[in-house]
């Protein structure tokens, strides 16, 4: 029964994993339905503790992020009539909620939200073993399945980071 719940729940934390600003995040109202408080508790917390939560472990979207959020994520469909822009959380942010939130759910939900990260970097860093895999099967296979080789190919590329850099990285650089 354990190890079920426990596999539901790495499937919604995979789900609730988005590409925003070129960083892994998952949005506040994710992380509180995972770690079993409302989102509005969830944001108290935050705002109650915002030395623990620097640029690069959280940030705010913007109004035209939380459309497109909205229209490409079926499971966020209720955010379209929120007033409030939802908070992202990076991996470190997301487990830092954990703590601040000092229950056993969280602290359970947050091993679990880690090791969804790192299957998620798993699956990065073996990209140019599955590149190497895709042009010995676009070889065996003919011209039919071409689109999709290079729908593939486009999942694949990492994306382009635009904008400024945030957090203590992007300030230490500039000095």
């Amino acid at each position: 029964m354990k190890e079920s719940h426990n596999l539901m729940i790495a499937n919604r934390i995979d789900r609730a994993i988005l590409l925003i600003r070129g960083e892994k995040v998952m949005l506040d109202s994710d992380l509180a339905s995972i770690y079993g408080v409302t989102t509005k508790r969830l944001n108290e917390q935050v705002k109650r503790n915002l030395g623990r939560f620097p640029a690069d472990f959280m940030f705010q979207l913007t109004e035209e992020e939380k459309a497109e959020v909205v229209a490409k994520c079926d499971h966020l469909a209720r955010l379209k009539f929120s007033p409030y822009l939802p908070y992202a959380f990076t991996e470190h942010g997301a487990l830092m909620l954990a703590n601040v939130l000092n229950s056993d759910e969280a602290v359970e939900a947050s091993v679990q939200v880690a090791r969804a990260f790192v299957r998620l970097r798993r699956l990065l860093t073996s990209t140019p073993e599955l590149a190497r895999k895709l042009d010995a099967l676009e070889k065996k296979y003919d011209v039919q399945f071409k689109v999709l080789f290079d729908a593939i190919r486009d999942l694949m590329e990492p994306p382009e980071v635009t904008g400024k850099e945030i957090g203590f990285r992007a300030k230490r650089e500039k000095k």
